[in-house]
């Protein structure tokens, strides 16, 4: 009496698998309306809901935000300031002292004269660049600063120096991908993203990366 036939089987998942796809598309559909809000206005509407919501439809609300019209850079740029905003807090009650800023080797200069070595890459303070100066007012603050050529230099450098924040600079994927890599393992981090793109000669914006590794707590 209670013997389940393959079609009644089939049917069932095929009925399960429908509402989890029309569950999704919705939940898919409110992230595009919230997200397009916020970037509109310029705040956050729900953010603890949008960011793992962002994370787990990302793919399915991807398609419908270029229905939407909205690049895929304007998405991820999102996402970097969300994710600012949620680690703020917690980022800026961080002693100077545990906090470690990680520079791109792209921001120097083609003649630079700087050594790579196993902490990265050593700035001899040519000024060629605005490297030198800027990792000189960092450390005045307290930061530790590195010029890393990659990831695997910065999973290295954070296992020997257990900082406790973060603040990396980088284009956008870099960025994403490293707050992504240090929500791993729990260190709160602040993404920014290089005012001019490529592998050589890059530019940030070094007033607002300095504003934000030294933030201080919101009286």
């Amino acid at each position: 009496m209670f013997a389940i036939t393959l079609d009644q089987a089939m049917a069932a998942l095929g009925y399960a698998v429908l509402t989890i796809t029309v569950v999704l598309s919705v939940l898919a559909l409110i992230m595009l309306v919230v997200t397009s809000i916020s970037m509109r206005r310029g705040r956050f509407y729900l953010p603890r809901l949008l960011r793992p919501g962002l994370i787990i439809l990302e793919g399915l609300a991807k398609i419908l935000w270029r229905v939407s019209n909205l690049d895929d850079r304007e998405i991820i740029s999102f996402s970097i300031r969300l994710h600012n905003q949620l680690n703020r807090e917690r980022f800026s009650k961080l002693a100077m002292e545990d906090r470690m800023v990680f520079l791109p080797q792209c921001l120097r200069s083609m003649d630079c004269p700087s050594n790579l070595s196993i902490e990265g890459l050593v700035c001899k303070r040519c000024m060629r660049c605005e490297i030198g100066r800027s990792i000189d007012e960092l450390e005045g603050h307290g930061c530790k600063v590195s010029i890393v050529p990659g990831s695997t230099f910065l999973k290295r450098l954070v296992k020997k120096y257990r900082p406790k924040g973060i603040v990396g600079v980088g284009c956008l994927m870099e960025v994403k991908e490293g707050l992504e890599m240090t929500d791993r393992m729990d260190l709160p981090a602040m993404g920014v993203v290089t005012t001019k793109d490529g592998c050589v000669e890059t530019a940030v914006d070094w007033p607002t990366l300095i504003e934000i590794a030294t933030m201080r707590p919101e009286a």
